[in-house]
């Protein structure tokens, strides 16, 4: 069930916002049956201006295979897609002698992985983004099966997990998170794409030529498909880049742990932050600081601890600077 629009969001809506990215300015006769002259507010709202013919939604059954209870879910599948990417990234990593793990730690830090990822996404989701629900029923942070994960939650309990597996192996722990960071990066583009296909995640109300109409949305307005700027910005790029630091840093001899996690924190952080302004933000908490959704506070969080994380220059002495 839907939360009814927080206050911050629905006075956006109601009201220009000053911040308005993202915009086009073309016409077209009507929107949803608003006069010509009404424009799309990059929060949900229409005013003054109209916008083109938005573009089809695919519709994608999120359902692969549904036989009795059992479901094969387009979502699962991705998120098992973007696993086996990142252990064939690791092993990759591993054969050219760039990770500190061997191959079966790598195995056993998948598992680590995906029980961290799952318990601090489920529960910063719960915490940040649905407090009502939180202190109404605690007991819905156990039922996964409704949805509700947060990136920023998954990446607390992967450190966690890696915190407790490297103690285990003993290696260094930004080590570990190093390699989480350049052979998880990947993963991103399908999670997002899974996104897209259960039409959830969706962007703000827009008037580009590309917006869309998703099925998932009660007000039925264009809108940005975010998912797919996500999935190229975050799955793509903040993965390419970190990939090349992985191969310079070897390659030159300044790679140090915590090289990769520093470059994947600020790239991500950098990256979605700008991305969260064709999002639509959560409906529960709309705008939480001025302009500023949850997510990009979060981000915010990630660039400050890419910083702290980041491996110190050394001098020519051999000391860190």
């Amino acid at each position: 069930m839907r939360q009814p629009l927080a206050p911050d969001l629905r006075r956006s809506i109601e009201h220009d916002s000053p911040v308005e990215p993202f915009r086009s300015t073309g016409d077209s006769d009507r929107v949803q049956g608003r006069p010509r002259d009404a424009r799309l507010h990059p929060c949900g709202t229409v005013s003054r201006r109209a916008t083109s013919t938005p573009i089809p939604y695919p519709q994608i059954p999120p359902d692969i295979l549904h036989v009795g209870p059992f479901r094969l879910r387009w979502y699962g599948v991705m998120y098992l897609v973007g696993y086996v990417v990142g252990i064939t990234l690791a092993r990759r990593r591993i054969a050219s002698g760039r990770s500190l793990l061997t191959q079966p730690q790598v195995d056993s830090l998948v598992g680590y992985a995906v029980i961290g990822m799952l318990i601090g996404a489920r529960i910063v989701y719960m915490v940040a983004y649905d407090r009502a629900t939180l202190a109404r029923d605690p007991l819905e942070t156990l039922r996964l099966w409704h949805g509700g994960l947060s990136f920023h939650g998954a990446i607390l309990g992967m450190t966690a997990a890696s915190v407790l597996f490297a103690r285990r192996v003993k290696v260094p722990w930004l080590g570990v998170t190093d390699t989480i960071a350049v052979c998880g990066a990947p993963g991103l583009f399908f999670g997002r794409i899974g996104n897209f296909i259960n039409a959830e995640l969706y962007g703000r109300v827009t008037n580009v030529p590309w917006a869309m109409i998703f099925p998932t949305d009660p007000s039925h307005l264009p809108r940005h498909p975010s998912q797919l700027y996500e999935a190229v910005g975050e799955g793509v790029f903040v993965a390419a880049i970190v990939w090349w630091i992985d191969r310079r840093s070897h390659a030159g001899g300044w790679y140090r742990p915590g090289t990769l996690t520093a470059a994947f924190l600020l790239t991500y952080g950098v990256t979605r932050f700008f991305l969260e302004f064709a999002r639509q933000p959560d409906a529960q908490l709309g705008f939480v600081l001025g302009p500023l959704s949850m997510g990009q506070l979060l981000c915010i969080a990630m660039i400050v601890l890419a910083a702290a994380v980041a491996p110190r220059r050394r001098s020519s002495t051999g000391t860190d600077t």
